[in-house]
């Protein structure tokens, strides 16, 4: 909860309950790192399967975080979705996905998929308020998306955008759109620093 308050505005953020009905539903899909010093959570990461049918044609990220609980579906069964990562720390992000992404891999899981906010939207949307959101979402500069949010996850291995939604999440600077995107898990780790010691959470 302390990294929900901060991290998150009281519309974003979820509530002890919520949390703890993730983690209760889900215990092997969720993650933290915390302080060997001092015993500080540093970063939190929630997940949960979902059908990739599911991911794709969702009209927001709450009907995603809501997909399939408490049973997921028999189709559920390689995809994940990202409900949230909140961190106060770059290195425990990393040592979180150091330790994450095997493990799932290990239980059978191919793919993640993610709410991405498109924070550069506004900018751009005041420059060409006539052209459809959708180019913006799949633009490219030098071979990389144009939005800094999509070039920040394509370079942790999140190449596939599959879909542009309004109204998803509650976000000023994404006109509250937001882009699907997809990332192969293999990818993902690929897309990992490598540290002679990686830091487990």
């Amino acid at each position: 909860m302390v990294l929900e308050e901060v991290k998150w505005t009281r519309e974003q953020s979820g509530s002890r309950e919520v949390l703890i009905q993730r983690i209760e539903e889900n215990p092997q899909l969720n993650a933290g790192a915390f302080s060997v010093a001092t015993g500080k959570v540093l970063t939190s990461l929630f997940t949960k399967p979902i059908a990739a049918e599911k991911a794709r044609t969702a009209l927001s990220w709450e009907e995603c975080a809501d997909a399939e609980s408490p049973s997921p579906h028999p189709s559920a069964k390689r995809s994940l979705f990202g409900i949230s990562l909140s961190s106060i720390d770059g290195d425990a992000v990393t040592g979180v996905f150091q330790f994450f992404l095997p493990h799932v891999r290990a239980l059978g899981y191919h793919e993640v998929y993610l709410g991405s906010p498109l924070p550069g939207l506004d900018a751009w949307k005041r420059a060409n308020p006539g052209v459809p959101v959708g180019e913006y979402v799949h633009a490219r500069r030098n071979g990389l998306p144009l939005d800094p949010q999509l070039r920040y996850y394509h370079g942790k291995g999140f190449h596939g955008i599959v879909a542009c939604k309004e109204n998803y999440f509650p976000h000023e600077r994404s006109l509250d759109h937001a882009a699907v995107i997809r990332g192969e898990i293999d990818d993902l780790i690929l897309a990992l620093p490598r540290a002679a010691d990686p830091v487990h959470p």
